[in-house]
């Protein structure tokens, strides 16, 4: 257990609530929770030592006082990080307590630092243990004159630390976050409540599990264990992720990620006289030389223009701002400041300016802009590590790119997250140059967006490996575990397969890329552990 700090670990005093030095929590909890956890999970037996506590501080000392979440800072995710991985071998799962106020940040930010990248964006070191982050809305324990501290049973705190061993104790590989009888993936939430105990939710992705009578894991949101060659259990990849973490703690300091809300706001777009407050704000953000902005747009990401004709945003001053961040190498990432929903700035004239060449704005899907900050700070402070030559292109890529389960498969189908396409879904390659359609009838066929952005009928066929006339239509296309891309009708028979099985424990993924240069559309099946391209479908070769 990792004591961070935050409302489970204080006690009501006369002047409010006050923090427990960490001996006296330690002190407390383990007369109180420890007994009944191992009356519980009775294999966690004696000696003492299944259940310990990693202070949280460097050097380490249970004297040191925890940290109020609200003044939590990107160099303290590190720590955490640091603290759990410098004890990985030695446990099976681990528990974070952490204030409310910043819980979803760390959720999103642990996932990111225990994830190792390769310089081509792909993994080398994945987790391979349970880290569940909770806390409470009430303290864990009060004062009592008789044992000191004793707990305070009916709270959200005891429920929440039951319900967090429970979640733990399924060994789910993930960063989790857990609350109010429920378990999330802590890059997919957010506080949506300030004083209830139902203080989190995830919007965009369902829940992990849940804890009635027993506790329910719903293993098909999970993501799979990591292959061994990349699972923190093999030392390569301990030490690669050690190293990377490294780096990461020594420079996240320098990078500057802001998020950025639009709202309405005062402009002017007269020739004499273009001026708007929110691209004051933008100008400043610049002038502090910003690494990256989190756009929280309105709807599907829709940003103000700082012009009064939607079809002429080049007139705004906000536009002028906006070019001037993506010129001096500012990375934008469209988000919105709804709670639910997916990000598609094209859908209407007032946010498809954001994505042209001039501002170079990216989507993030649905990613919450929680999640954003984070993942952008760990990728910009990734900048040079291990003499990758990423640039602002490849940071908006990697972006868009599901790396800890963070945001829904774009341009990929992976045994680590989406594994299959059913009838009408499709993946696109994030340069918007192609798409691959499981349509009802034809099956899997991959077309060419026309760059004048032509219906569906006029786009280009490049490949279909399905006859349709031989099976029972539709049906849906798995990237198997196994390396071999396969379609099955719907009675289950065969209709195509790449013939690609391997032996060994590859880690396939299915992947439609594209660029704006000609004939660069590539569709082809690759094993990231060994970075090997399995087989190109296409161009057939």
């Amino acid at each position: 257990i990792l004591y961070t700090g935050g409302t489970i670990w204080c006690t009501e005093g006369d002047s409010g609530l006050t923090p427990l030095s960490q001996n006296d929590f330690k002190t407390a909890f383990t007369t109180n929770i420890s007994p009944i956890i191992q009356n519980q999970y009775p294999d966690l037996k004696e000696p003492e030592g299944d259940i310990s506590f990693i202070p949280f501080c460097n050097p380490p000392s249970f004297d040191t006082p925890t940290l109020d979440s609200t003044n939590l800072q990107p160099s303290d995710w590190c720590t955490m990080a640091i603290d759990i991985l410098s004890n990985y071998s030695s446990y099976d799962a681990f528990i974070v307590l952490h204030g409310t106020d910043t819980m979803a940040w760390t959720g999103s930010a642990l996932s990111f630092l225990f994830t190792g990248l390769q310089n081509n964006g792909f993994p080398n070191a994945v987790l391979s243990k349970p880290i569940i982050v909770t806390g409470s809305q009430l303290p864990l324990f009060y004062e009592n004159a008789l044992s000191k501290y004793s707990l305070l049973f009916n709270t959200d705190a005891f429920q929440n630390v039951c319900g967090a061993v429970a979640s733990a104790y399924t060994g789910v590989p993930e960063v989790c976050l857990y609350f109010n009888d429920t378990l999330f993936r802590g890059n997919r939430s957010v506080k949506t409540n300030a004083s209830k105990f139902n203080a989190f939710s995830s919007p965009n992705y369902p829940n992990l599990g849940e804890y009635g009578v027993e506790f329910y894991l719903s293993n098909k949101n999970i993501l799979p264990h990591p292959p061994k060659g990349i699972s923190l259990e093999s030392e390569s990849a301990y030490l690669s992720l050690k190293s990377q973490l490294d780096h990461i703690s020594k420079n996240i300091n320098n990078t500057k990620i802001t998020p950025f809300l639009a709202f309405p706001a005062y402009y002017n777009d007269t020739v004499s006289h273009k001026t708007s407050v929110l691209g004051d704000m933008l100008r400043a953000l610049i002038n502090q030389g910003v690494n990256g902005i989190i756009m929280e747009s309105y709807g599907e990401g829709n940003f103000p223009s700082g012009s009064g004709n939607p079809d002429h945003p080049e007139n705004g001053d906000i536009y002028d701002a906006l070019k001037k961040a993506h010129e001096d190498g500012i990375v934008l990432i469209d988000c919105t400041q709804v709670v639910t929903g997916i990000v598609n700035a094209t859908a209407y004239a007032s946010g498809s300016w954001l994505g042209s060449i001039h501002i170079g704005a990216i989507g993030a899907y649905d990613m919450t802009p929680i999640s954003a900050l984070a993942k952008l700070i760990y990728l910009c402070t990734l900048l040079g590590y291990n003499n990758n030559n990423w640039d602002q292109s490849t940071i908006k890529w990697l972006m868009q790119t599901n790396i800890a389960g963070e945001i829904m498969d774009v341009n990929r189908l992976a045994s680590s997250g989406k594994l299959s396409l059913s009838p009408g879904e499709s993946i696109m390659a994030l340069y918007g140059t192609a798409i691959l359609v499981n349509d009802f009838e034809l099956g899997p066929v991959l077309y060419e967006i026309k760059a004048d952005g032509s219906s569906d009928g006029s786009r280009e066929k490049l490949w279909s490996p399905v006859n349709p006339q031989t099976g029972n239509m539709p049906g849906t296309l798995y990237m198997q575990g196994d390396s071999n891309l396969v379609f099955y009708d719907e009675s289950g028979k065969v209709l195509y397969a790449s013939n690609t099985a391997r032996v060994g424990v590859p880690a396939p993924v299915l992947i439609l890329d594209g660029t704006n240069q000609a004939n660069g559309i590539r569709l082809y099946i690759y094993d990231y552990t060994n970075g090997t391209i399995i087989k190109t479908l296409y161009p057939a070769t």
